[in-house]
């Protein structure tokens, strides 16, 4: 009788999504797994679904489990040790064959099994608080961008679940009808990724796809593949952020291993290997390697890569080898939902090696709308008519979010007919100045027009000299000194209104630069920089002799009147300026590069009747000051 039960056909099953939440939510109450391990767990049961099914033994039960998952095991040892186990109870594994026995996963409509799964996945991932998870509208923005081609060999060298590549294939399906799904996942389709239960459900989803052997593999892509490079048209990646590699046999095999130095305006790589690098800045070079000649990448990257002075060095190196085709900026709160509130941009290039293109132009764009709000849950955002009510198309909510808005602008500029508008706007290669960043070009931040009437256009390390130096007290450390911090300004009136006394050996160690008289500070650390609140000040006498903290620059020696400025300092313009320079996450700051290259505008008429204009002010509050030093209280 029992042989009569695998004889019954399996059914087709377009409600997955039920089955597969209920299954998770049987072993995650039951079992005391945590969502992750309980997701884990049920997936290597669907492989041995799979398994089955392929086999067509139609043996998927409770009495032939143990034998078919060792068998299942054989037949995918690039994601299972042979020693691997399924961590569920007995009552576990039987309400689970339970729910799937009957039904077959191969059958089933794809349109039911990819939503049921990607659904299912979509929350169960959010769990991992971003291990392994890209959001689904910067996956498929970054596809759109991109545009793969059915004959397009494609792959993800940090493929975690496989949303990318997953992507790419509904892309192909959407554009080409006839398509032959089963051979490009075959053929063009590949995926690495170092951990082994990530991949099982990039493995998994490619087999609910299409039922046929795919490229999937767990391998560490710094470590291997040398021989694959110049094999792939497209790369589409999010590879991991913050991690730091640190084993010399792994930097040797990467240019970017190595430090580099800069001879007037061209870096080149020394001999000296780097104690440790960000994993991100080797994939990158990793991805270059693997690009065909033309082949064309986009991949997520902290802001970092973009703007820091420290990483021009990659940013040369990524134009030696490349042709930049565009930049986009994406809201900080991205990867909130999945655990990390990182700056992040993509960047979008076909590999050049011979660096031939010089002049062409480079499209910036700007996400404001993610289609999700930026709190743990990611929680969906709809667009609303004027009376705050959700808008329908064809019976469906529409997310708001831009990210098709500005694919539509990249792909009206690859075709001639686009207009700058405040989220996109273009620039000629070589106006590229060492910075890839969406703000650094962005024309809102464009102070100055390239001619003025009625002045002229300074850089600031032309008319002053930045102190660099530290202060030789710092060398007592029983000398008692004064100290001003950048709370210690009014940034209203130019002043120093405070300092604090301390013995050197008691200092914070950001205590930094004498001060002299007539010495102008302004502030180069801190979120207030380039902002309303931005901290400048002139030195009088009464704090002659201070030190200052490195959050402040010390500007000293000036070739123009110091008075106009001073003024100057607090203008848009300059604020402005400022502001685009900005780099870091943390604590943002202005490098001493940057800061140098600040413009200044000096009239041809106003600058002496706006310096007596704020020294006048100056008088005037120090004879007022004086005045209420002078009132005596008389009490009898």
């Amino acid at each position: 009788m029992e042989n009569l039960l695998f004889d019954i056909p399996l059914s087709k099953e377009d409600n997955l999504l039920r089955r597969f939440e209920e299954i998770h939510d049987f072993i995650y109450a039951n079992d005391g797994l945590s969502p992750q391990q309980a997701l884990e767990e049920f997936v290597k049961i669907l492989f041995v679904k799979i398994f089955d099914e392929n086999g067509q033994k139609n043996k998927f039960s409770s009495a032939n489990f143990s034998e078919l998952f060792e068998k299942t095991k054989e037949t995918f040892p690039d994601i299972f040790e042979k020693d691997n186990k399924i961590k569920l109870s007995e009552s576990a594994i039987g309400f689970v064959i339970n729910k799937l026995h009957d039904i077959s996963l191969l059958n089933s409509s794809q349109d039911a099994k990819g939503l049921a799964f990607q659904k299912f996945l979509s929350h169960h991932e959010k769990d991992r608080q971003g291990q392994f998870f890209t959001p689904e509208p910067v996956i498929d923005f970054c596809v759109e961008m991109i545009q793969p081609q059915p004959n397009e060999k494609i792959i993800d060298p940090a493929c975690g679940s496989g949303g990318f590549l997953m992507s790419a294939i509904k892309y192909l399906q959407k554009e080409n009808q006839n398509i032959d799904i089963q051979k490009v996942i075959s053929e063009n389709i590949f995926g690495f990724d170092i951990n082994k239960s990530i991949l099982q459900i990039a493995k998994m989803k490619l087999l609910l796809e299409a039922n046929t052997k795919n490229n999937v593999l767990c391998a560490n892509s710094l470590e291997n593949f040398e021989n694959l490079n110049g094999s792939f048209d497209l790369i589409l990646a999010n590879p991991p952020f913050g991690a730091k590699i640190t084993n010399p046999e792994t930097l040797k095999k990467f240019d970017l291993g190595y430090k580099w130095t800069k001879n007037e305006n061209e870096f080149y790589k020394t001999k000296n290997l780097q104690s440790t690098q960000n994993t991100e800045m080797l994939f990158i070079e990793r991805c270059l390697k693997l690009l065909k000649e033309g082949g064309r990448m986009g991949i997520v990257l902290p802001n970092g890569n973009f703007e820091n002075p420290s990483l021009e060095y990659l940013r040369f190196y990524i134009k030696q080898k490349a042709k930049l085709l565009a930049v986009v900026k994406l809201p900080q709160e991205t990867f909130i939902p999945f655990g990390t509130g990182v700056k992040t941009s993509i960047l979008f290039l076909e590999k050049d090696s011979q660096n031939t293109e010089k002049q062409y132009p480079v499209f910036f764009g700007k996400v404001t709308k993610l289609g999700y709000q930026g709190n743990k849950n990611g929680t969906p955002l709809y667009k609303k008519d004027n009376y705050g009510q959700t808008i329908k198309e064809n019976g469906q909510l529409i997310l708001d979010e831009d990210f098709s808005k500005v694919a539509k602008q990249y792909k009206n500029f690859k075709n001639n007919i686009f207009e700058n508008t405040i989220n996109s706007f273009s620039i000629q290669y070589n106006e590229l100045n060492g910075r890839f960043d969406f703000d650094f070009y962005s024309p809102e931040n464009k102070v100055f027009g390239k001619t003025l009437k009625n002045g002229e256009i300074k850089k600031l390390g032309e008319i002053c000299d930045i102190v660099k130096i530290k202060s030789p007290k710092l060398k007592n450390p029983n000398e008692t000194v004064e100290y001003v911090e950048l709370s210690d300004i009014n940034t209203h009136s130019f002043e120093i209104i405070n300092s604090t006394t301390y013995q050197v050996h008691e200092l914070p160690s950001r205590a930094s630069y004498d001060l002299k008289e007539g010495d102008i500070i302004t502030a180069i650390a801190g979120n207030s920089v380039g902002t309303k609140k931005h901290a400048t000040a002139y030195v009088s006498k009464e704090f002659e002799s201070c030190i200052c903290t490195n959050g402040f620059r010390v500007l000293r020696n000036f070739k123009i009147d110091p008075y106009y400025f001073l003024y100057f300092l607090r203008t848009d313009e300059f604020l402005k300026q400022m502001f685009m320079y900005r780099t870091g996450a943390a604590i943002p700051n202005v490098s001493d590069t940057d800061l140098s290259n600040i413009e200044i505008y000096v009239p041809f008429n106003d600058e002496e009747k706006i310096s007596n204009q704020i020294k006048k002010a100056f008088e005037i509050k120090k004879a007022f000051q004086n005045q209420l030093e002078s009132i005596e209280l008389e009490i009898e």
